[in-house]
């Protein structure tokens, strides 16, 4: 670990030899910090660790941390996550679409799966609802989607097909509670929306059991 003391305005910094370990000038943009904040120096090319820098007093401690990837941003860390939900009708939920399907979402964009409440719970721990579509053009409805903030499986949705163009109610499942992106497709067209996925204690009393005959499920890796 390295201390380094604040220099004047103009000073130059320059190779030093100490305790035989040379101690190279290090290239970076000094601003304002406060005592006890830490920030992390841009560096190119990191080969397992990245360079943080703390300030301690009148000084700057200099330290290592590992990291996973090629290159490490100088960016401040984000703030809590939100999620970018859909707004629909001023928050008060609606319909959603574009000239190739419509989506009836609800208030605020969060289905919340809660003890006496709309939904199930599937086999595997994954949180269904029904959600009425409606394709505009002709084609078969699939659907697929992804968590934003947390890895995850892929959303999948059981679909018991109405002919091919109008009203199309599916189960929508999402693995877990979060922030799930969900795109449905009909041909070469396609619509997304983004939802909150909240779970209240146990969740629905309903326990989903399986398909009947005559439905399928769509996934977004089958659509790959």
């Amino acid at each position: 670990m390295i201390c380094l003391a604040p220099r004047a305005p103009g000073d130059s910094v320059r190779p030093r030899r100490l305790s035989g370990v040379v101690v190279r000038p290090l290239n970076f943009t000094v601003r304002r910090l406060t005592v006890g904040s830490t920030i992390a120096a841009k560096i190119f090319a990191c080969s397992g660790t990245v360079l943080l820098a703390r300030v301690l007093g009148r000084a700057v401690v200099l330290g290592t941390a590992l990291c996973s990837t090629a290159v490490a941003q100088t960016e401040p860390h984000a703030g809590p996550f939100v999620c970018p939900v859909t707004v629909v009708n001023g928050g008060t939920g609606g319909t959603y679409g574009n000239d190739v399907l419509e989506v009836v979402l609800w208030p605020q964009s969060k289905f919340v799966f809660m003890p006496g409440g709309a939904g199930f719970v599937d086999s595997d721990g994954a949180l269904g609802i029904k959600v009425g579509w409606e394709r505009r053009k002709k084609g078969h409805l699939e659907v697929g989607g992804r968590r934003l903030d947390g890895e995850a499986n892929p959303v999948r949705a059981y679909i018991y097909d109405y002919g091919e163009i109008g009203f199309q109610p599916i189960y929508l499942v999402f693995p877990t509670p979060g922030c799930w992106e969900v795109t449905g497709h009909v041909g070469d067209g396609s619509l997304t929306f983004v939802v909150s996925i909240e779970k209240i204690g146990e969740g629905p009393s309903w326990r989903f059991n399986g398909l009947e005959r005559g439905w399928r499920v769509s996934m977004v890796d089958r659509l790959k």
